[in-house]
């Protein structure tokens, strides 16, 4: 009997995951816990990231302050499902869950492969010092902060 000794991302779809294996794919950027614009009069829905950080974002870390709870304190946070693939177009072409969606593997730097939980940081695919917390800026005023700092890997 042959034993596939690939890592589970390069086995599985994202669909037969465990909550365990799905949860580690996350690399720790938290371009995901930053506010987001979409012009709904483009046809494609064109997303545009701001430099604005959800409140529970640890900005030099990038994890949430709560993660467990996010749902309930912060209404709009992000919630990754497996049943939501059809809808990751909107991730950062980073995002592992958007590169496996789209059949591709993860980059040299994701954590599953350098073995260390910083290393997206250290690579500068991460909002650590990019971010930033903002009180009770109106929504209207989220255009003025539209990320002009690379989201994307360079070609």
């Amino acid at each position: 009997m042959e034993t596939d000794n690939r890592p589970f991302w390069q086995r599985k779809r994202l669909s037969q995951m465990n909550p365990a294996e799905w949860e580690s794919l996350c690399d720790g950027c938290a371009k995901c816990c930053l506010q987001k614009i979409v012009d709904e009069a483009d046809d494609e829905q064109e997303v545009f990231y701001t430099e604005l950080a959800c409140d529970l974002l640890d900005l030099g870390t990038c994890r949430c302050g709560d993660y467990a709870h996010r749902q309930a304190r912060v209404p709009t946070c992000v919630w990754l499902k497996p049943e939501d693939l059809d809808e990751f177009h909107w991730l950062p072409a980073t995002c592992a869950y958007r590169r496996l969606a789209e059949g591709r593997d993860l980059p040299d730097w994701h954590p599953l492969k350098t073995g260390r939980p910083e290393s997206a940081r250290e690579a500068g695919f991460s909002v650590t010092g990019r971010a930033r917390h903002v009180a009770g800026l109106d929504e209207a005023d989220w255009p003025e902060h539209i990320a002009d700092w690379p989201l994307e890997e360079s070609p």
